[in-house]
């Protein structure tokens, strides 16, 4: 439903200044609610039944008028309300009307039917609402045929839950009781303090009140839960008591989380040391969720995951077991960033997820510094600018224009750039210095709210720094796009010099994006940044590393300015550079061919992060249009001999491209197959195919990223051989008449299934597709679901995208098999007809949340114009579908835009030169 254009302008203009924008009396909001009706404090009430529909609810909140009104605005979304009533300051009460001013938004008014004065009021609402389908709100999902309720509020569900004030900035306590079946079990944020009998077979728990909380962080859960027996967390210097700690899951599933529990106070003792503030809230559950949308959601002490993050045995995949650590410690560092301190508007949401990414990695090298989360910042940043590197790129700091932007803004832009941000200026003032920053700025704002400006000054006062630093961070913030370093070698006055200059990284084909800015338009929406490539500069702290006669040194230069330069000083004769140092920066650089050459001559030297670094830089100067395929094949072959297994199958992603793209005949890709098969074959035959005794995780991650490329993408008949005798066993029969799945190794039971899929066509996937209903095990849900998703014959693959909307699937699960299938023209093709014909089921699964995604569902993959402009035909009549679609169209078509543009660069031939 399209709002009036006067609103939505003012509305824009407001967001784009840093400034709330508030409705005047005749206008539904378009951005945030006024600021003169804040909430105090709420008593939300639930009556739950799982095996219903529906359930009912009773909301009292307590509300501060700062001018006298007839009305409030306020959130609530699908909520069948059957009576409000409000009390003034006097105490007295009458009834009041509930006005769905704007449905689709979820925006309402409370008419009072006269102007109360200002001062403090209380509205109480009693509603009743559907359990939620989508995931979101309070929803209902199903496990071993048993119901449970649970809630995802972030981030801006809650008002499908209970009427509020669905924003961060509105942080009030909340006192929370839940009337359920005696048989069930309820559990919240905080810990219980009382059980009555409420009627013939039910029970109502009341909870502590709880600290001041966004409605975001609001979670509670009604079902048959297992619960661990409480474990504590002993005290440290921050923290005089011992902190409760508890593992939910599923009926049978808690002694599965033994492992998570184990784990879990090293996090918190961890986090505790470096923000110098111990945990705050009273007790720490970590639930297992039968199914959810997020990966995991950092709700004050009841933090929730998907099942295969928390539910771990002696047999589960190494990925699950090393993902479990590192997202529980993503979801604990939010209890101080997020929690503790909360962004005070959704632009600001990178104060939450950045910081909770890179509070992570640090924890994890404490911690478990065999899992080299310094390598995973790296591939998290290089993640991160494949999209910051398109013209649609939002930036860190994106201005809310509606929902929209609200719903696509937990992105790889959030999360992994804006870690790589920070880490890049903690480089810059040191890890002391910028601890103490973050400590300051904790204590200034706990309990309450914060936005980027009081980030920055913290760290800016704990460094000595002024304006010039906080230009240069907020630089990195508030616009998009990677920075490209250039660089070149001089000699000047006898001594090596390395000049600078930086630009705007825009791969080939970007200048050439006109159905991105007509999609933004049509909605809109700021979706293209109207800055490209020359007038735009950041603040970039630039560490070279230098060859010298007895090894390397590191230079480091601020660039603020289109162009610079920097002594080396002590530099060898010739002698080659690094233009990264350690990683620690986020931005590409490029090489001339001769330099480029002496740095590859030297990347053995590199540190393990470096060479990432290097990957990054040739596949940079490949999309930018400066090297041609066989040269990218010659520049990444010396990584491939590394002992680190993130820098030795670092050149994969970027070979399969070439592969599937640039390769045209037989020939072309049998030279491509026979370059994987030398580099990669002998290391995967060292480790085997099956677990050893004794192995590191490392190994078993190698053998698991090893197999699925040679065996499913380059299809070397050694490698699927070995996978195919795992999933023909793993498809076996038991005697109970189940699929003997634990045959296979569980590192590699996705893609056994994948090759026995491939070769044994329907009888495999009629099998998977009977079995996946059975399973409750998510690690072999997950191996079902991957061997599907490796389908290839045509009908057979429309047969698995059917069975991706039906119920056995899980909503979060479906999307694993919409994604798949994409590798060939005549793939994508029977992929967009099906999309086409199933749109509306598709929509209604996904929900409101999802909206960005569906594009991508669409035509990800593709790689011509003529897939380009389909997409953006079918979508441009369908904006307002679901919040979040016009900037999904914008980036999706860009994306196969310029996969179209490099595609048509490429000379084939240079493959076998």
């Amino acid at each position: 439903m399209r709002r009036h254009l006067r609103p939505l302008l003012l509305t824009a203009l407001a967001a784009s200044c840093g400034m709330a924008f508030a409705a005047s009396a005749d206008q539904v909001p378009a951005g945030r609610l006024p600021a003169w009706a804040v909430p105090q404090s709420y008593r939300i009430a639930f009556k739950v039944d799982p095996a219903q529909t529906d359930f009912s609810g009773t909301t009292t909140i307590k509300v501060k008028l700062a001018q006298a009104s007839d009305h409030v605005w306020l959130d609530g979304a699908e909520l069948k309300v059957s009576k409000v009533t409000v009390t003034d300051a006097a105490g007295k009460a009458h009834d009041a009307k509930y006005v769905e001013a704007d449905p689709k938004a979820g925006v309402v008014r409370v008419d009072f039917g006269s102007t109360l004065p200002a001062g403090e009021i209380t509205l109480k609402f009693d509603y009743t609402a559907p359990l939620n389908a989508q995931l979101q709100g309070l929803y209902k999902v199903t496990a071993k045929g048993q119901p449970y309720a649970m809630t995802q509020m972030e981030p801006i569900s809650a008002r499908f839950a209970f009427p509020s004030f669905d924003e961060p900035g509105f942080k009030t306590p909340f006192d929370i009781s839940i009337t359920l079946p005696d048989s069930q079990v309820a559990v919240a944020n905080t810990q219980q303090v009382s059980e009555k009998p409420a009627g013939q077979g039910w029970k109502t728990v009341t909870f502590a009140q709880t600290l001041p909380l966004p409605t975001y962080l609001v979670a509670f859960g009604v079902g048959p839960w297992d619960i661990t027996p409480t474990a504590e967390i002993s005290p440290d210097a921050y923290r005089t008591k011992p902190l409760p700690l508890r593992g939910i899951a599923a009926a049978g599933e808690a002694h599965r989380m033994s492992h998570v529990i184990s784990e879990t106070p090293s996090i918190i003792h961890a986090l505790e040391n470096y923000y110098g503030f111990g945990y705050p809230w009273d007790k720490l559950d970590v639930l297992a969720a039968p199914d959810f949308a997020a990966g995991a959601m950092e709700n004050a002490g009841l933090v929730t995951f998907r099942d295969w993050l928390l539910l771990l045995d002696k047999d589960s995949p190494a990925r699950n077991v090393r993902g479990s650590f590192n997202v529980t410690a993503h979801e604990l560092a939010h209890q101080w960033t997020g929690d503790t301190v909360t962004l005070a508007w959704w632009n600001d949401i990178w104060l939450n997820e950045a910081f909770a990414t890179w509070m992570q990695e640090k924890v994890t090298e404490e911690v478990h510094p065999e899992y080299r989360a310094d390598l995973d910042r790296v591939r998290g940043a290089q993640g991160a600018m494949a999209s910051d590197s398109l013209v649609s790129a939002r930036s860190i700091r994106q201005p809310i224009t509606g929902n929209g932007d609200i719903m696509t803004a937990f992105d790889g832009i959030t999360y992994q750039k804006g870690a790589s941000v920070i880490g890049m200026f903690e480089n810059y003032v040191g890890e002391q210095t910028f601890q103490k920053g973050m400590r300051a700025y904790i204590q200034a704002h706990k309990f309450g709210n914060a936005d980027a400006d009081d980030l920055v000054n913290a760290i800016a006062t704990a460094a000595g720094k002024g304006d010039d630093f906080k230009h240069a961070f907020k630089s990195f913030l508030d616009q998009s796009g990677v920075p490209y370093v250039q660089t070149r070698l001089a000699q000047k006055d006898g001594q090596t010099v390395l000049e600078l200059k930086q630009t705007r990284y825009l791969p080939l084909g970007s200048h050439d994006a006109p159905h991105v800015r007509q999609i933004c338009q049509a909605d809109r929406g700021p979706c293209v940044d109207s800055q490209v490539e020359g007038d735009r500069t950041w603040g970039i702290p630039v560490c070279v590393r230098y060859g010298t006669t007895d090894g390397s040194k590191v230079a480091c230069s601020m660039l603020d300015k289109a162009g610079g330069s920097m002594a080396l000083t002590g530099a060898s004769t010739p002698t080659w550079v690094m233009p990264n140092a350690n990683a620690a920066g986020y931005y590409r650089f490029s090489l001339d061919k001769s330099e480029l050459g002496a740095l590859t001559k030297e990347v053995a030297k590199l540190s393990d992060t470096e060479q990432l670094a290097y990957a990054d830089a040739i596949n940079a100067s490949f999309q930018h249009g400066d090297l041609d395929a066989g040269q990218v094949l010659a520049a990444l072959e010396p990584l491939t001999a590394s002992k680190t297994s993130q820098v030795a199958t670092a050149p994969l992603g970027q070979v399969g491209w070439i592969y599937h793209h640039v390769a045209k005949t037989d020939a072309q890709r049998a030279r491509i197959a026979d370059w994987v098969k030398a580099a990669y074959l002998p290391k995967l035959e060292a480790l085997g195919y099956q677990r050893k005794a004794g192995e590191s995780e490392d190994d078993s991650l190698l053998r698991s990223t090893l197999a699925s490329a040679l065996g499913l993408e380059f299809k070397l008949p050694e490698v699927r051989a070995e996978l195919l005798k795992q999933g023909e066993a793993a498809l076996q029969k038991n005697a109970n008449g189940r699929l003997n799945l634990t045959a296979a190794n569980p590192d590699l039971l996705g893609d056994a299934l994948g090759v026995a899929v491939q070769t044994q066509g329907k009888s495999a996937v009629d099998a998977l597709i009977a079995e996946l209903p059975q399973t409750s095990d998510p690690a072999l849900r997950n191996g079902i679901l991957g061997g599907l998703a490796s389908v290839e014959d045509p009908a057979l693959a429309e047969q698995v995208r059917d069975f991706a909307i039906s119920k056995p699937v899980k909503v979060g699960e479906m999307a694993s098999l919409l994604r798949s299938g994409r590798g060939t023209q005549a793939q994508r093709d029977a992929t967009w007809t099906w999309f086409n014909s199933h749109y509306a089921q598709i929509l209604a699964r996904t929900g409101s949340f999802a909206g960005g995604a569906l594009p991508m569902l669409a035509g990800g993959g593709g790689c011509s114009s003529r897939e380009a402009q389909r997409l953006q035909s079918f979508f441009r009549s369908r904006m307002n579908d679901a919040a979040g679609i016009s900037r999904g169209l914008a980036q999706t078509t860009e994306s196969i835009e310029l996969c179209a543009a490099l595609t048509v660069r490429q000379d084939p031939a240079s493959i076998t030169h």
